[in-house]
């Protein structure tokens, strides 16, 4: 039986009445947050046009979707599609990279490029659009001690992922000025997602490992769903700056994985992975992941590699909502519990586990 997330009701459609009627642009719409996204902005009354690839898978798309090719990594076509646009929404991004130069190549490239179009879009004397950007929390930086890493907080990543994300806030932030404002998510997980996907397939067979021995790794965790609310509350012309978010509760690795066990109808046990065995293994697998690259070029690289490991060793990811809720009125509608059904629920749909 396929575990849903019951629709959004009238009460919690209200906050974003914002965007009925406007025109929205989304970058990454065909990708896993994108599935849980678009179908809110429908929801709420917004014209949506989705960028995408020649290439782009377009079947999961919701009726009702606009669609516009264009290229990220060399700009074609994004002039066009900005025009007329009252919001840009870009979430696309390279999430696992072998080295600096994946990240950066993907990731401020296709800033670089978007700022250009905007650029070019204020030199016509037409208004920009308000841009929200999903960046991460691995642009902050890593903080075990709650609240978490709070708004004001200056940017401190450990990885290239990181730097590459501060970097894109960094380009459209000079390109947009205060049309700009930015979602540092924690860990997103949900239906669709491939990043969580392999400890998901190793609780199936009772079994995980976690970073470091004798460790908590505290971490802030959120649903695709409550991400996609937040990034909605942040199209109000009132939002400004960077937010952080979550789903309210601080988990230990070890609770975050025995809910994923729970989810699965498995018991599961734990195996602490001393942090110098982490880094062996992420290389390892970063040297498999090159290998790869050169017999199929363009392929994934794995999920587990040296740029992951550079945030595993650190001793926790906590955020602070504090802002998001006082300023904007986000309530997180989605527990750990049916969110994790929801994500095993959707990984079982698509024969995934």
């Amino acid at each position: 039986m396929t575990t849903t997330l019951p629709d959004l009701t009238p009460a919690e459609l209200a906050p974003l009445a914002h965007l009925r009627g406007k025109r929205v642009l989304v970058t990454g719409g065909t990708g896993f947050l994108g599935r849980h996204l678009l179908p809110l902005l429908l929801a709420a009354g917004a014209e949506v046009t989705c960028l995408v690839r020649a290439a782009s898978r377009r079947d999961g798309l919701p009726s009702g979707i606009r669609t516009l090719e264009a290229d990220l990594s060399r700009g074609d076509g994004l002039d066009e599609a900005l025009r007329g646009q009252d919001i840009l929404i870009h979430m696309a991004a390279l999430l696992f990279g072998l080295g600096w130069q994946d990240y950066l190549r993907a990731n401020s490239t296709a800033a670089r490029h978007l700022a250009g179009a905007l650029a070019r879009l204020r030199d016509e004397g037409r208004p920009l659009p308000r841009v929200v950007l999903v960046s991460s929390l691995a642009a902050s930086g890593p903080c075990a001690v709650p609240p978490g890493r709070g708004d004001d907080s200056p940017g401190a990543p450990v990885s290239a992922y990181g730097w590459s994300k501060l970097l894109v806030e960094q380009i459209l932030g000079r390109a947009a000025g205060d049309r700009l404002v930015t979602l540092r998510p924690p860990i997103i997980y949900g239906s669709g997602d491939r990043g969580l996907l392999p400890v998901f397939q190793g609780l199936r067979r009772g079994v995980a490992a976690l970073p470091g021995w004798k460790r908590a790794f505290p971490v802030s965790v959120i649903h695709a769903r409550d991400a996609a609310r937040a990034l909605l509350l942040l199209c109000r012309e009132d939002a400004h700056g960077v937010y952080h978010v979550n789903d309210g509760g601080a988990y230990s690795m070890r609770t975050f994985y025995e809910g994923m066990a729970r989810a699965l109808g498995r018991t599961a046990h734990f195996i602490p992975v001393p942090v110098p065995v982490l880094g062996l293994t992420a290389c390892a697998a970063s040297c498999w992941g090159a290998i790869r690259q050169l017999v199929r070029p363009g392929g994934r690289a794995p999920n587990w590699n040296f740029d992951k490991f550079r945030e595993a060793r650190h001793a926790g990811w906590l955020c602070d909502a504090a802002r998001i809720h006082h300023e904007l009125g986000y309530v997180p509608t989605v527990s750990l519990e049916a969110g994790l059904a929801e994500a095993v629920a959707g990984y079982r749909a698509e024969g995934l586990l």
